[in-house]
């Protein structure tokens, strides 16, 4: 979730500010051991100053030290009093030096375990790096030998699936030309049966032609030959001679249309098998 503006503006300018103050904190740490040097020397010269005014106020006191009277000069007990206070102040100089030397090795050392850890990292990391780079060129390598190795089938398979679709269009086209050759057979057979049953047809119209002239010149001859009742006889006789058995039907009879053309019924004694 997002801080509201107020707080990241809030936020950025106390930055600013430590970014800031810490850019000085060295000249003001400077400026506060200066100053603290400087407090020590006034502190020295006043009592070097408060010592020269005491021998001056007692001229007959002896500025030199005597052995063995147990008395010191003031000059040089001020001197001592402002080496010592410079003693102090140098060794607590000297332990906070000490102090921030400690804490600089403490950083040094943690500072050398992180560059160790971090160069432990990096060799790591290098070794991966390395690794990958390898994988990827083996990786590289096989993605290669698959590619050929499908197109390589691929050009088999298409090949291979060639040869068969012209085998099988070889066999279909030889199938085509066998049924072409049948259906002309079966079509010549079926013509050449049409042709022979219209032969018969032919055969059996003239036959019957040739019946009915028979009969007409037979009729022709009784009615010019005989009277009527003779000739009744005549023409039942003759029509007792045509019919066959004598089954007393009409020779110009016939059986009923087929297809357009009388069907008709030749004697079978007269007719042969072919029609």
């Amino acid at each position: 979730m997002a801080e509201p503006a107020w707080q990241e503006q809030l936020r950025l300018r106390l930055t600013e500010r430590n970014a800031k103050e810490s850019a000085y904190a060295s000249i003001i740490e400077q400026y506060r051991r200066l100053a603290q040097q400087t407090k020590l020397l006034k502190e020295r010269n006043a009592s070097l100053l408060r010592a020269v005014g005491s021998v001056k106020a007692n001229p007959s006191a002896s500025t030199v030290l005597v052995p063995g009277t147990g008395e010191d000069n003031p000059v040089r007990a001020a001197y001592m009093a402002s080496l010592e206070s410079q003693i102090s102040g140098l060794r607590e100089e000297l332990a906070t030096v000490y102090k921030t030397q400690g804490q600089n090795a403490q950083r040094l050392l943690s500072m050398n375990e992180t560059l160790r850890e971090k160069e432990e990292m990096s060799r790591i990391d290098s070794e991966s790096l390395r690794k990958a780079k390898d994988e990827i060129t083996i990786l590289r390598r096989k993605v290669d030998q698959h590619t050929e190795l499908m197109a390589e089938k691929d050009r088999t398979i298409l090949h291979d699936e060639i040869s068969t679709l012209q085998l099988e269009l070889n066999q279909i086209e030889e199938r085509n030309t066998t049924l072409t050759k049948d259906n002309a057979k079966l079509l010549q057979r079926w013509l050449d049966a049409k042709q022979a049953e219209a032969n018969k047809m032919n055969e059996a119209n003239q036959f019957y032609e040739n019946m009915r002239s028979k009969h007409q010149t037979v009729l022709n001859w009784r009615d010019g030959e005989g009277g009527s009742r003779n000739g009744q006889e005549s023409g039942s006789n003759a029509s007792t001679s045509l019919s066959g058995k004598g089954d007393g039907g009409n020779p110009n009879h016939s059986s009923p249309l087929k297809d357009g053309i009388p069907s008709l019924t030749p004697n079978p004694l007269e007719l042969t098998p072919n029609g």
